[in-house]
């Protein structure tokens, strides 16, 4: 995608301001939520501002919104909201070094379900935070958007799902897509209990 628009940043950049319509945004904020350098930033914003779009939210600030009245919004959104622009090899790849992972589940945004409680569900042992954290603030600066997501280790997981607990139930017998399975956590298996 960013070979088609010009580069990476221009696509990180234009997803952040397409998910968040409503929500304005400063130079700092959208390369915090990229992961942009701010040189870049500051350049990509004022190209996507030059052909209208975003706009300044009123002419003596730096916060910058969507502009919704930009001539081709819906075309955009349809090219970089609607295509699969994350394999499911390159999301793993930002989870290799967090532990074992035992199941590793996508919802919500990756299969475009917005009723979806969470687009993310981990479960492993051993598993750092630190490095989970950085995986999903990667995925984030992909996607464009935060994301909501879940963390257990084995045996927490298993509890909650015998106790029938309601998040565990609701990502498991609702619209999901399984990246990661061991056999001890097959959702063939878990759908049953």
């Amino acid at each position: 995608m960013g070979k088609i628009l010009g580069n990476e940043a221009r696509v990180k950049i234009m997803r952040l301001f397409l998910l968040n319509r409503g929500k304005v945004f400063t130079n700092k904020d959208v390369a915090k939520r990229s992961r942009v350098t701010s040189p870049i930033v500051r350049r990509e914003m004022r190209l996507l501002a030059s052909v209208g779009f975003i706009k300044k939210r009123s002419a003596n600030t730096s916060d910058w919104c969507y502009n919704s009245a930009f001539q081709y919004g819906e075309e955009f959104k349809n090219l970089l909201l609607n295509s699969d622009t994350l394999n499911r090899q390159s999301i793993l790849n930002n989870f290799k070094k967090v532990g074992r992972i035992k199941l590793f589940v996508v919802s919500g945004i990756f299969i475009k379900n917005d009723d979806s409680r969470v687009d993310l569900l981990i479960v492993g042992d051993n598993m750092k935070k630190s490095p989970i954290e950085k995986g999903i603030r990667k995925l984030e600066a992909e996607i464009g958007m935060e994301l909501v997501y879940a963390v257990f280790n084995t045996k927490e997981f298993l509890y909650r799902l015998n106790m029938y607990d309601k998040l565990v139930r609701d990502i498991i017998d609702y619209p999901h897509e399984v990246l990661l399975e061991s056999k001890e956590l097959s959702t063939q298996s878990l759908k049953k209990s």
